[in-house]
């Protein structure tokens, strides 16, 4: 059965039509969970009020819909080949002479456009609205006042360093090295508490070490006095390694396009990019692993009748299959992401097995 044909716009068109239905229903679930969790968390701050829990809940929104994607698909598909099953559409089909694959392809041909469609259009607005959440929890939670940022342009680090005393610190470029983090043109300006500066230092290299940075060739400027120039400096911090890679930016909030630019940049500066490098392979093999699920869901709902345990064996098996697929799917990245497997196996595994699974269950129920 071609794509194009009456009888695959047919059912392609019926499983568009139950995947918006299934996915606007999910989503107004999640959206009302995520609602009352945020209204929850606000209710103590008088700062933040109903519209703030409203701008969380709707960054949140995209983040938690992810997750569950790959079962909207899933249930989607379930339900139209339970329907086609009820109405013995799918028995006049196999009469005519239509096989399983047949039947399937423009099925599979349009969830592949499906997940395409999500990583290359809605995953830039997805990511841009995690990106905002993340602010937004971190206006919320965060009561030290630091904050940090690594990009191109270099590292920004603002810290609160003593009682009505702000350090901002920008470096060129940073390098992460065995003996610790290299940075260069290193530049620290101290404000008081109404933003006026205190004095400033320039640095031409400095090292993070326990509890301080380890400046080279510092010049020292101060309203009204002399240039201070000195070999080496001290400049204490609070902060360390870990808490610096932690700054950046998730991966989730990386769109699909600007994944593979960040991954080299942070490649290039020596730090780890097994989470990103993951993040951005799992987004481009996620349309195949739509398809297998779709193919997943044809093992339990693509019947001619449902003489074999009918709905319930539908529901329960669907459950079963759907959760065991998700769990496998996590740890596989988990491990993927820790090192524990390399990425393009902890990638495609999961889309293989419960593709190779499908097909093998399909095959043999073709051949009934």
């Amino acid at each position: 059965m071609k794509p194009t044909s009456i009888l695959g716009r047919y059912v392609s068109r019926q499983l568009i039509v139950n995947f918006l239905a299934v996915l606007f229903m999910i989503l107004g679930v999640i959206f009302l969970f995520e609602m009352v969790e945020r209204i929850r968390r606000v209710s103590g701050s008088p700062e933040f009020g109903l519209l703030f829990a409203l701008q969380m809940a709707i960054a949140r929104l995209p983040k938690t819909a992810e997750q569950v994607f790959p079962f909207v698909m899933m249930i989607a598909a379930m339900v139209t080949f339970w329907r086609l099953g009820k109405t013995s559409e799918y028995v006049v089909m196999r009469a005519a002479g239509v096989s399983v694959w047949n039947f399937l392809m423009p099925v599979c041909i349009v969830t592949l456009l499906v997940g395409i469609i999500n990583i290359t259009a809605i995953n830039p607005i997805a990511a841009g609205l995690y990106d905002m959440y993340e602010t937004l929890e971190r206006r919320l939670d965060t009561k030290d006042p630091k904050a940090m940022v690594y990009s191109e342009q270099g590292l920004w680090i603002r810290e609160a360093i003593d009682e009505g005393k702000i350090m901002v610190l920008q470096a060129k470029k940073i390098q992460h090295e065995k003996d610790g983090l290299l940075l260069r043109g290193v530049g620290i300006i101290e404000l008081d508490n109404k933003a006026q500066p205190l004095r400033y230092i320039d640095a031409f290299a400095g090292v993070l070490g326990e509890g301080f940075f380890s400046l080279k060739d510092v010049k020292i400027y101060r309203s009204g006095n002399p240039i201070e120039k000195l070999g080496e400096m001290n400049y204490k911090t609070v902060l360390d390694l870990d808490k610096i890679e932690d700054s950046f930016a998730e991966p989730e909030a990386i769109s699909f396009w600007s994944l593979p630019k960040v991954i080299s940049f942070y490649d290039k500066s020596g730090f780890a990019v097994q989470r990103h490098q993951m993040r951005f392979w799992s987004l481009f093999i996620s349309p195949m692993f739509l398809v297998m699920m779709v193919l997943l869901a044809a093992v339990f709902a693509l019947r001619p009748s449902h003489r074999r345990g009918g709905v319930l064996f539908l529901i329960v098996g669907g459950i079963v299959a759907g959760f065991s697929t998700y769990f496998m799917s996590q740890l596989v990245y988990a491990m993927g992401v820790s090192g524990s497997l390399p990425v393009a196996l902890a990638v495609v595994a999961p889309t293989i097995i419960t593709g190779s699974i499908a097909i093998s269950v399909l095959m043999q129920l073709e051949g009934e």
